[in-house]
């Protein structure tokens, strides 16, 4: 039997309901966060994050603090911020902090997935969508896309935290 390997140019597999979560994270309205947003004012945030050969993580923020992640195969984990100010914390310093690369980035109007290891992070303001692609491994030293996967990754890490205390207070709950 033959192993099929996936080439890194490959797209990534994806479940339909990803998709139209994704797609509806990417053009979610900024008037729900209020009437003082600016053109250029983020106010949220969809990034792809290849995860290993066949699983793509997309993680959703808002200015608001709401923080999701979506799989490319099903699933997902949403409402942590409701329950952990850890997380809320962390993805509004993330999305208040963001505005400052909206000028590396370039406004796009299709909303390709990554393939490879490349991450892409759309950037959501009253004015468009705008994005920004990387290879976390390769960002070399001093570049400011480092503080940028820095922030995002601080919201991942509060979400995996929050996941493990629910998992944990649904075990303790279940005794």
């Amino acid at each position: 039997m033959a192993i099929q390997r996936r080439i890194v140019l490959d797209r990534y597999p994806v479940c339909k309901e990803y998709i139209m979560t994704r797609g509806k994270a990417l053009t979610f309205p900024a008037e729900h966060f209020g009437k003082d947003l600016t053109d250029d004012t983020v106010y949220g945030a969809v990034i792809d994050m290849p995860m290993g050969p066949r699983l793509l993580t997309t993680m959703v923020c808002y200015i608001n603090g709401a923080a999701n992640l979506y799989f490319n195969l099903g699933g997902d984990y949403s409402g942590a911020a409701q329950r952990h100010p850890g997380v809320v914390q962390a993805a509004r310093s993330f999305i208040l902090n963001a505005g400052q690369y909206l000028e590396d980035a370039e406004k796009v109007t299709q909303f390709d997935l990554p393939r490879g290891r490349t991450h892409f992070v759309y950037l959501l303001t009253k004015g468009g969508i705008y994005k920004l692609a990387f290879e976390p491994a390769n960002v070399p030293m001093g570049d400011k896309r480092r503080v940028l996967l820095a922030m995002y990754q601080r919201v991942m890490g509060e979400l995996r935290n929050a996941q493990l205390k629910d998992q944990s207070a649904a075990q303790n709950g279940s005794k």
